[in-house]
């Protein structure tokens, strides 16, 4: 268990992260809660839990969380970037700032957020953790966007560990679809999750543990991870899969289609 140590944890009002910081909260640590939604996080603040409201996705946010973070908890131990969301939809739309807005929140702030850590450091330890995506490494249709953004991601730290300072711990999340509002967030019309679903209270106590041992990347569903390989090695289960994803797309739009006449 993680303990007694500074963190910054941004998107943590629900979900994964609100998971998160219920674990931080039983290792007696002190935890900065950034969400641009904080309902629930006001709820839970204490001594040891500070509620920042802030939208993470420009320059001059993060530039303020830092500030925030050195002003309550006086040092950053870990930086943990979580804040994210998706568009479940079919792109067939011509809207460059829908697009600007998605990768503004789930590329450019995690990466501008671990370029600040960095040189907040100064060469001292410290842990920077972010959620990729298992989308991140294969696209699924109706998440075109948020797959495009989270293959970024994994890009940078792909990239990233190959320059780092060896102060530098990252570990990244790869979490499969998790049973949150996630969902209902992407669409509010009802739709079909991808296979499988994973419980966040389990990611969450995953992605900690990953931290601890200071693992590079953390894959909380096995499932996953063994389809994967079989993926790589037969072909035709990945465009079985793939159909079958396609076919809860294609029901989405047909749904869409109905509701528009």
């Amino acid at each position: 268990m993680i303990t007694g140590k500074n963190i910054v944890l941004t998107g943590c009002n629900c979900g994964i992260g609100l998971e998160v910081l219920k674990l931080l909260k039983e290792g007696k640590n002190r935890v900065l809660c950034v969400d641009f939604e904080t309902d629930i996080l006001q709820g839970m603040a204490d001594e040891n839990t500070f509620v920042f409201n802030r939208d993470v996705s420009s320059k001059e946010a993060v530039d303020e969380i830092f500030e925030k973070a050195v002003e309550t908890l006086g040092s950053i131990d870990i930086f943990y970037a979580n804040a994210g969301y998706s568009y479940y939809e079919e792109m067939n739309y011509t809207d460059w700032d829908r697009v600007q807005r998605i990768f503004e929140t789930n590329v450019f702030s995690p990466i501008y957020s671990y370029q600040k850590y960095v040189e907040y450091l100064n060469g001292r330890k410290g842990i920077f953790a972010m959620t990729v995506s298992a989308i991140g490494t294969m696209a699924m249709p109706g998440y075109t966007l948020y797959s495009a953004s989270k293959f970024g991601l994994h890009g940078f730290q792909e990239g990233i560990r190959m320059e780092k300072p060896d102060n530098v711990q990252l570990t990244c999340l790869y979490p499969v679809a998790t049973n949150t509002g996630f969902f209902k967030r992407s669409n509010p019309i009802e739709y079909k999750r991808p296979f499988p679903v994973q419980e966040p209270d389990v990611v969450a106590r995953k992605m900690l543990a990953g931290i601890e041992k200071n693992k590079k990347n953390v894959s909380p569903c096995v499932l996953f991870g063994i389809s994967k390989q079989l993926m790589k090695f037969i072909p035709p289960v990945k465009t079985a899969y793939l159909y079958l994803e396609k076919r809860k797309f294609n029901d989405f739009r047909k749904k869409v289609k109905e509701m528009n006449k």
